[in-house]
Parts: C-alpha cells; sequence; structure tokens
C-alpha cells in the first residue's frame, strides 16, 4: 500500500530523525510539575529509576490529566500522581496493601495490578470485576500480597493505558532476596503518539496497513530476483498479493506515529542509571508498552536472565531477549567500563528507546544502528509444513502452498497435506468474515527467537530457555482440555478468539478447583502477548513437560502453545491480548470459574 501523503515518514530527513529521537528534555512539562522537575538534570533525568518510588501498605494514587512535551508539540497525558511511568509501588510480600485511588479525569478509569494473584473484586477491570471509578470518585483496593518479583501496574480503561498510565510494581520477599546484587533499577519501556490514540485505531480499522511504511518495494523485487531468479521472485510477490497479505506485517503501529520511551524519557533524552565497575546489577524490564514488542541489549554486556515475570528462573545468560506488552525480565549484569547503552528496538525497527548505564551521570556510549528488517517468512504463517525448520522453505513448497489456499469468503484455509499426527480444529465460528486465515499445521516448538532475530549472531532467549524454579505449583495432570484459536482479518482489522469478537462471545468456564490444560492456537502473522488474569499459566514444553510460570505468553504467528491452569480463583476475569488496539478490537474473553 502507498504511503499515506501527511504520514511523518513523507516529511524530511531531518525532521523524521528527531521525532524518532524525541525531545531531550521531553516528557510531563517541569513547569507545572515540581515534584519532578527536582529530579531532572540536565537534559535529560535524573541518574535513576526516573520517577518516585513509594513504599509501605498504604498508598494515595491520584489520576488526573498532565500537560507533556515529547516531540515539540504539547499534548496532554492521563498519569498517576503526575508523574510518566507513575511512581514504582515496592511492597514486601505477606503484607496486606492498601491503595486508595482517586480519580480526578472527565471520565470513568480504573487499574489493574498485571500479574498480581488477588480476589478477582480487586483485579480493575471495569464491567467484569468492578465497575470502574466514575470521576470525582476514589476507590479502595485493598488486598495480601502473596508473591514477590516485578510487576506492574495500569489502567484497563478506555486508552489511558497509551496515554501514560502504567507503572513499576516491585515485591520484595518476606524471606529475603535469593537473587544477589549490589544495586538495581527499574526499566520501564513504552511507547507514546502524539495522536488521539481513537484516531490510531479508526486509522488502522480504514487501512490497516497505515503506519507500516516498510512495504515491499520495486528495490526489493529487484534484490529478490538477483537472489532467487525472476521467476521465483515474481511466484513469491504474486502468491502475497493473492493473500493479501504483506511479509512486513510485523506492528500494526510503528515509529511513524510513536515515540519508544524508556522511564518516561525519549531517545534524545537518555534516562541514565548509575553504577560502580564490578557491581553486580539488576535490571527490572517492564513492557509497559501499549503496542510495542521490544528486543532489548546492552552492547558490550552479558544478559543472565533471573526471573521471567516475577517468578525466579534457573539463571540463563543471553546476548538480548524480546519481550511484549505485559511481560517483566530481571536481568542481572556485570558492567566494568564507564558507560553501556541500554538499547531497545521494536519488532518492526521503526525507531528505539534507549538509555545509558553509567559511572557517572552525562556519559554516553554509542548507540547502535537499527538491525536490518527481517520479513515475515512462509513457515510464519504456515506453521510446520510438515516438520520444516522455520525460513527454510523451498520455492516449489511455496508455490504449492499458494496454489492450495482458498481465498474465497470463508477465509483462506492452508493446505492439509504434510498434516501433523494431531489433528486440528477449527470452530465454525472460525469461517467467516473476521478471520482471513486459518493455520492447519502449527509449528509447536519454543526455542525460536522470532522474526527478526533468528541467525543475527547474538544469542537470544526462548521460551524454551525458561525454567522455572522450583516445579509446578499442581503436580495434578490436567483434567481437561480447552483449545483456543487467534484469530484475526487484517484487512478489516478485526482480532478475536474463535473468529468471535468479545461482544458476540460468551465466556469460558472454568470449574473451581480443576486442573485444566490450555490450548492457544495462532491462526494469525502476528506475535499476540496473552494475559490471562487472576492465575498463573504453567507453560508446557512441545513433549508436555513443565517448563515456566507466566502471567502472559507470547504466541507466535502459526504456533501452537500449551499450559496448564489450577482454577483456584473464583470470579470473574479477563483473559486477553495485551496489545491494546487488537485487545479493543475484539481478543479479549471473559473466564468464569466457579
Amino acid at each position: 500500500m502507498s504511503r499515506h501523503p501527511t504520514s511523518p515518514d513523507a516529511t524530511p530527513n531531518l525532521r523524521r530523525r528527531r521525532f524518532v529521537q524525541g525531545l531531550a528534555a521531553g516528557g510531563v512539562m517541569l513547569s507545572l510539575a515540581p515534584a519532578i522537575a527536582a529530579a531532572a538534570t540536565g537534559a535529560g533525568r535524573a541518574p535513576s529509576t526516573g520517577k518516585s518510588v513509594l513504599r509501605g501498605t498504604e498508598f494515595d494514587l491520584v489520576i488526573a490529566e498532565s500537560p507533556v512535551n515529547f516531540t515539540g508539540s504539547p499534548r496532554i497525558a492521563t498519569t498517576i500522581n503526575g508523574s510518566i511511568p507513575a511512581p514504582t509501588l515496592r511492597w514486601r510480600e505477606g503484607d496486606t496493601v492498601t491503595l486508595r485511588v482517586t480519580n480526578r479525569l472527565r471520565e470513568t478509569t480504573s487499574i489493574h495490578w498485571h500479574g498480581i494473584i488477588l480476589p478477582y473484586q480487586m483485579d480493575g477491570v471495569p464491567g467484569i470485576s468492578f465497575p470502574g471509578i466514575p470521576p470525582g470518585e476514589t476507590f479502595t483496593y485493598r488486598f495480601k500480597v502473596g508473591q514477590s518479583g516485578t510487576y506492574w501496574y495500569h489502567s484497563h480503561s478506555g486508552m489511558q493505558e497509551q496515554t501514560g498510565m502504567y507503572g513499576a510494581i516491585v515485591v520484595e520477599p518476606a524471606g529475603g532476596e535469593t537473587i544477589r546484587a549490589d544495586r538495581e533499577h527499574v526499566i520501564a519501556l513504552s511507547d507514546w503518539t502524539d495522536e488521539d490514540p481513537m484516531r490510531v485505531y479508526a486509522k488502522l480499522k480504514s487501512q490497516s496497513a497505515y503506519y507500516n511504511y516498510h512495504q515491499p518495494t520495486a528495490v526489493d523485487f529487484f534484490r529478490d530476483a538477483a537472489h532467487e531468479g525472476v521467476t521465483a521472485a515474481i511466484d513469491q510477490r504474486r502468491m502475497w498479493n493473492q493473500m493479501r497479505m504483506s511479509p512486513t506485517d510485523l506492528a500494526d503501529v510503528s515509529g511513524a506515529t510513536l515515540t519508544y520511551l524508556m522511564n518516561g524519557t525519549t531517545p534524545a533524552g537518555n534516562w541514565t542509571g548509575l553504577f560502580r565497575p564490578g557491581e553486580r546489577v539488576r535490571l527490572r524490564f517492564v513492557n509497559g508498552a501499549a503496542n510495542s514488542f521490544y528486543d532489548v541489549r546492552i552492547p558490550g554486556l552479558k544478559l543472565t536472565v533471573v526471573q521471567a515475570d516475577g517468578v525466579n528462573v534457573e539463571p540463563v545468560t543471553v546476548d538480548e531477549f524480546r519481550f511484549g506488552p505485559g511481560e517483566t525480565y530481571d536481568v542481572i549484569v556485570t558492567p566494568r567500563d564507564d558507560a553501556y547503552t541500554i538499547f531497545a528496538q521494536p519488532m518492526d525497527r521503526s525507531g528505539y528507546a534507549r538509555g545509558t548505564l553509567a559511572v557517572r551521570g552525562g556519559l554516553t556510549a554509542p548507540v547502535p544502528a537499527l538491525d536490518k528488517i527481517e520479513q515475515l517468512t512462509m513457515a510464519d504463517m504456515m506453521g510446520a509444513m510438515g516438520g520444516m525448520a522455520h525460513g527454510s522453505m523451498r520455492q516449489a513448497d511455496m508455490n504449492q502452498a499458494s496454489q492450495g489456499m482458498d481465498h474465497g469468503a470463508h477465509g483462506m484455509a492452508m493446505p492439509t497435506a504434510a498434516q501433523g499426527a494431531r489433528p486440528v480444529r477449527h470452530a465454525r465460528t472460525e469461517y467467516g468474515p473476521s478471520t482471513d486465515m486459518r493455520v492447519d499445521m502449527p509449528r509447536t516448538n519454543l526455542d525460536d527467537p522470532g522474526v527478526g532475530l533468528r541467525g543475527n549472531g547474538r544469542r537470544s532467549l526462548t521460551l524454551a530457555d525458561l525454567h522455572t524454579l522450583g516445579g509446578p505449583i499442581d503436580p495434578r495432570g490436567p483434567e481437561r482440555e480447552i483449545e483456543l484459536h487467534l484469530t484475526g482479518n487484517m484487512e478489516r482489522y478485526t482480532w478475536a478468539f474463535d473468529g468471535l469478537p468479545f461482544g458476540d462471545s460468551t465466556p469460558v468456564h472454568f470449574r473451581y478447583g480443576e486442573r485444566l490444560r490450555v490450548i492457544l492456537h495462532n491462526d494469525t502473522m502476528m506475535t499476540h502477548p496473552m494475559h490471562l488474569h487472576g492465575m498463573w499459566s504453567e507453560l508446557e514444553s512441545p513433549t508436555g513437560e513443565f517448563q515456566a510460570r507466566l502471567h502472559t505468553i507470547a504466541v507466535q504467528p502459526a504456533q501452537r502453545v500449551s499450559f496448564l491452569i489450577t482454577a483456584d480463583a473464583r470470579g470473574r476475569w479477563a483473559w486477553h491480548c495485551h496489545l491494546m488496539f487488537h485487545m479493543d478490537a475484539g481478543m479479549f474473553r471473559e473466564v468464569v470459574v466457579a
């Protein structure tokens, strides 16, 4: 599709670079926020978490509008206690916390305590667990904290998460910290748009590729022809066109409208965290973005992953990791030089967030170039293709796949030759206008880092690398299975479970106390970070062994994952994709445990 004539990408290169980098002093407007102004140093932020930290068991949080300026255009954000991110909350395992949340907005609001196990009435999802917090009113959340680790909190109302309403939670273990570190920093990644999020959503509904400026071009065609031959290049382009899909559909919303933030600071602002050479530094990474998967690395340092989604894992050392909205990772680094760049690039390589680890404020390190954009492979669309590894599809297979597809009103059916031993069940509701693709041969491997990270010369974390310490919560095997398919139609920009958007769906029922296996089967070409509220999801390996305890599981294109759940939390719970626009477009279900 052609570029929109008024898009930022159509402006001169200098303006485009400034947009990606943001303002050096961008953020909440300091003249109106004295407490934050006192924390700012020079052109950036203070060399700490960048925002305030609240400790104890009693908290007062005020939700209001605040003026901000990240790009040179003043805007209004939704803030908690006047800051972006919101204050980091530090709790202690075993304590009962009380949080009085006052709404000074002109609309209903809410706070969801992401990953925290608590009574459903305290979960903070309007229409599911409570009515929401009306303008001018205060709602008191009160619950006992029965876990430790790194978590976060955010609005579950409207588009407020996108407009600045998110913050980190650190829960200290009751028995003392078992992960040894000399210093720690919370690093909350997010994405900001100067546009009204509802306008962004409307653009996606009318043209799903509106913000995708990486569509295949004539230059790409001639490059492919030189490498693969003219006939193969034509066949490949014809196939993608017949499917009405693009191999560059990596992200719905890109740096064309987003500015990528680290602790509320633009790349030009250069958030800085201090260390002394030789210290073990713990970095608590939170993906609080509304729309962006981030690939995170610190050139010159190895990252030892010690915690995933707040739960300790067997330490694994990597060069980088990818995580989606809702996920958290804790890593240990041991810096010895004066400065290192913390580099986080979105999956579509349309910008980056960055900060610095340094021995003193004001230092910088080289910022790496964005990685080359990698296109989706046929394996990302077709799945296993008879056990074929990702990225290795022969042209003959590609041609056969294209010829075998049904492009009629019932969506796109995958060829059934080379089907795996386990039959794939597609619900009748998947055969309709809200679904443009169905995968009959999903892959089940967990050792794929994903498109853009394969074979790049760096060790990238995969789900197969994660092993939660202590094993599963519940030793029982599953009593029954539930299978749901993640579906969508990119042209219509509809997202759903089993082809049914939330408004047309009925709740999923768990029996209280049962142990069940859940299978998520991704029938789309996008990765979905799936978050089940209220209960842990215990990921299984492809052969059925316990892998990791998570609250958010990223399901890659054409992938099938399974996890066990103990339905030990009565009530009504939300279950959704944590890409905000996917959730709003329908990839959301209610779960009832009774």
